[in-house]
């Protein structure tokens, strides 16, 4: 079964694409510097910035910006079914999205921890899911342990309250 996969170009423009796709695109690259062939034209490519957890990349192709946010099957259906990847809805708190397996836990209570590090992996539909912090903070409690299955809206981690 292939891969689907979403491109989404500056909130404006959307692509749908497959892992065939993918396996026929002719870059050459080296970090940030790419070479895309396209209508036999080499085209360069530049990345800017990365966002690799939102998977969420801004590119310069021939001097124009480009915000391009990638999507693959379980992105549409967690986007579908109104739910978000580690983004909970009150900051001092992390809820399970969906229903899951604690694969990780890498905060234990008095942590200090900086928005965007890794608090703990998910594993649902097959699929690993790092939930990561939604601002600076010290964890207050830990309430998952590795290997404990978890509902969806269980509270995993805790912040201690910001005055």
């Amino acid at each position: 079964m292939e891969e689907q996969y979403k491109a989404i170009v500056n909130d404006n423009f959307e692509f749908s694409l497959n892992s065939k796709d993918l396996e026929t695109l002719d870059i050459i690259s080296n970090n940030e510097k790419s070479n895309l062939i396209y209508n036999n034209k080499s085209v360069a490519v530049k990345t800017l910035k990365t966002d690799f957890n939102k998977r969420i990349y801004t590119i310069s192709i021939n001097g124009n910006r480009y915000q391009v946010k990638l999507e693959n099957k379980l992105d549409a259906l967690i986007s579908k079914m109104g739910l978000s990847l580690g983004n909970a809805s009150v900051e001092d708190e992390i809820h399970a999205p969906m229903p899951g397996i604690i694969l990780e836990v890498n905060v234990s209570e008095g942590d200090e921890v900086k928005k965007g590090d890794f608090i703990c992996v998910l594993e649902a539909m097959k699929m690993e899911n790092s939930l990561t912090a939604a601002r600076d903070g010290i964890i207050k409690s830990v309430n998952i342990t590795k290997g404990e299955t978890v509902d969806k809206g269980k509270l995993l981690i805790e912040f201690e309250k910001n005055d």
